[in-house]
């Protein structure tokens, strides 16, 4: 039997939403309603990061713990005011993804239970152009955030020296995650292979807490860090999206300094209603990585960064060298006036 409907409007959109006593996360009691609420309350800062980017839904009509599905094609059901946008597609060629660039969207989306919204690296005008590089730091047990914490300071360290600045967020569940906003020409080819070469390079210089292969019994204990989110067709976890974990934790920007603190223990867990306290009083610390031009060193690498794996010690990256950078390089080098660029080697020689 259906459940009753309401009807709303939300900035002259008609809306029919339905089921909203329904519980979506039982451990907490949490319900469709409130994921509902939050996702319309924290429309105004997570529209920017999602608004020209195609999504994917991971869609818990049951809740949490029941059946879920990714959904890429948007609902042939959609209103007629939600657009969709051609992205990567699959091996069955181009799909039309949801595009959500208004609140009621948003609603739209979490009415269908998608707890979930995942985003790609490239604006859909233009899929072959990433305009920032994503690092997932993805615990193994029994490593925590803490440890995330830590290397992604030391991920930090290594992109300032090369003169980059990077952005941290919560994944909203076990891990972290690291943005490097780029907002100038780029290829996914070189996004994905600068990725790997640092997570290399981590690698080396943190050798019993980083590893960058894909094996999952080679993760226990150290800090995974995922380079393969840069591919053409990959999505991660969009700014402010809520998890389908036990409780409505969602993805949350961080301060460089909550990072410091959570290397030391400091909880880095928030809840729906954290984040919208957050906000209110922080703002959007993810704004920058809309507009932050930053160009990625080198030029672009060829190899195929799924090569990594058999042949790690193929991989090179050109980085500027400036004062501090502790990288492992070879003896060939030339200044460039104030710039001196050295060839790096990521992996033993």
């Amino acid at each position: 039997m259906a459940g009753k409907r309401i009807a709303v409007e939300i900035v002259g959109r008609e809306l029919s939403l339905s089921n909203l006593d329904k519980v979506l996360y039982p451990e907490s009691g949490f319900t469709k309603a409130q994921v509902i609420d939050y996702y319309a309350r924290i429309g105004p800062v997570m529209l920017p990061h999602i608004a020209d980017r195609v999504v994917t839904l991971n869609r818990f009509p049951d809740g949490v713990g029941g059946v879920s599905f990714f959904e890429k094609r948007c609902p042939s059901h959609r209103p007629a005011w939600v657009d969709i946008a051609l992205g990567p597609g699959d091996r069955g060629g181009p799909i039309g993804y949801c595009r959500l660039d208004e609140s009621a969207s948003l609603v739209w989306t979490a009415n269908l239970a998608a707890l979930e919204i995942h985003s790609p690296m490239a604006r859909c005008a233009d899929i072959e152009q990433p305009t920032m590089v994503v690092f997932d730091l993805d615990p193994g047990e029994p490593a925590t955030i803490v440890e995330c914490c830590r290397i992604g300071l030391a991920l930090r360290e290594v992109l300032q020296a090369v003169g980059l600045e990077a952005f941290p967020k919560t994944s909203g569940s076990k891990g972290m995650q690291v943005y490097l906003p780029l907002n100038t020409p780029h290829s996914h080819e070189h996004a994905s292979s600068f990725a790997p070469a640092v997570g290399q390079l981590l690698a080396k210089q943190h050798p019993k807490e980083v590893v960058v292969v894909m094996k999952k019994s080679e993760r226990g204990g150290k800090i995974f860090v995922d380079w393969s989110q840069n591919s053409r067709h990959k999505t991660t976890i969009a700014p402010y999206s809520l998890r389908a974990r036990s409780h409505p934790t969602a993805s949350t920007p961080l301060t460089w300094d909550e990072v410091e603190a959570g290397a030391d223990g400091e909880p880095l867990r928030f809840e729906a209603d954290a984040v919208l306290d957050r906000v209110a009083t922080l703002g959007d610390l993810f704004a920058q990585t809309l507009t932050l031009e930053q160009s990625l060193p080198g030029a672009p690498p060829s190899p195929n960064p799924r090569n990594l794996q058999q042949n790690p010690r193929g991989t090179r990256i050109l980085l500027h060298r400036t004062a501090g950078c502790r990288v492992h390089h070879t003896e060939s080098h030339r200044d460039l006036g104030v710039l001196r660029v050295a060839e790096l080697s990521i992996g033993e020689r």
